[in-house]
């Protein structure tokens, strides 16, 4: 018997995720800046505090490497910590506790100790929160070895991939799209909000339950071509593709390390046309290492060679966002050039 559902939006999926988990295991914590009393920046953990109490829901200084520092050091004694960075532009003071200390922890006691740490943290623009609360620095950590690398599109799988994370023995980063907090977005800022309770995507399960890592969820099926997206970009995906009249296989690539590459490489085969979409940076974006696993994979069924569609090589402009921000017409130009080739 399937479990009954509420409808959610992502934030208050990933609250009830960190609620149940919170209720279900005393070793569970989280902290950050502003999580406790406050419940937040995006309200993400709203009443935690007053739930579990002062000691399992607390405030922190404002210090990005004390907090991971702290969570390291307490997954390394036997507690599960959910660390909150308040944007992921601030995480980068942390990136040496989470590169040389949570994300070697293991391999360096030789198994002795782990680091079963979640850092949970909102990624992407489209909010205008301009060049220091827009990044998307997923890239950076999909290349540290011994680090679980997670970004959900919808509600339903931010909570399940949450509990997965929490419950993982190996340290996760769970990336938050912030533009898809409250509803849908096809990236048309003209357009009002959509509703999550208009998408089956937000009808979230009651109680506890997992979404896997190194999965993909096909978000749509065709034959005309692949488009690998993740986060917002798996919503503009599917609008781009419908205003163009194609076709297309849309992976939503809600796991990034580890990856699902057969689950790609099929559709890539099957399709033989592939589009690759992120919202940052285009030079090392995760995109390219996509397209390498797609040419490794699937070289001899590539009917034409494979289009990247990003943000520029520039900061994020608070003026001109939704310049930067790769929108429905980019991704049209994208899905023709892939098409028109071959």
């Amino acid at each position: 018997m399937s479990a009954p559902t509420r409808q959610m939006n992502m934030i208050e999926a990933i609250r009830d995720a960190l609620d149940v988990k919170m209720s279900q295991d005393p070793d569970v914590l989280v902290f950050g800046e502003d999580v406790g009393y406050f419940g937040g920046v995006f309200r993400c953990t709203a009443g935690l505090q007053e739930k579990h109490g002062l000691h399992r829901c607390f405030d922190t200084p404002i210090s990005e490497g004390g907090i991971v520092g702290i969570a390291v050091g307490m997954a390394a004694n036997g507690l599960r910590p959910v660390a909150e960075i308040q944007f992921a532009d601030y995480i980068y003071p942390g990136y040496d506790q989470i590169a040389s200390e949570a994300a070697r922890l293991r391999y360096r006691s030789n198994g002795d100790f782990t680091a079963p740490l979640t850092i949970r943290t909102p990624v992407g623009g489209g909010i205008f929160g301009g060049t220091t609360h827009s990044q998307s620095p997923e890239a950076l950590f999909t290349h540290i070895s011994g680090l679980k690398t997670i970004i959900p599109s919808n509600p339903y799988d931010a909570k399940g991939l949450l509990i997965q994370a929490i419950e993982d023995n190996d340290p996760v980063l769970f990336l938050e799209p912030k533009r898809l907090y409250n509803g849908p977005f096809d990236g048309d800022p003209h357009k009002p909000a959509v509703s999550w309770a208009k998408h089956e995507l937000g009808q979230v399960p009651e109680g506890h339950y997992t979404v896997p890592f190194e999965t993909v969820r096909q978000f749509s099926e065709g034959d005309d071509l692949t488009i690998l997206a993740y986060g917002t970009m798996v919503w503009v995906a599917e609008n781009a593709a419908r205003e163009a009249g194609v076709n297309a296989d849309i992976l939503d690539i809600r796991s990034l390390l580890p990856l699902d590459i057969d689950a790609i490489s099929a559709s890539v085969k099957k399709t033989g046309r592939c589009l690759i979409l992120h919202e940052a940076t285009r030079t090392s974006g995760f995109g390219a290492e996509l397209s390498a696993q797609v040419a490794e994979h699937c070289f001899f069924s590539l009917e034409a060679p494979i289009v990247r569609v990003t943000g520029w090589d520039t900061p994020y402009p608070h003026a001109q966002e939704w310049a930067f921000f790769p929108g429905p017409k980019r991704v049209i130009n994208g899905i023709r050039k892939v098409m028109d080739a071959g």
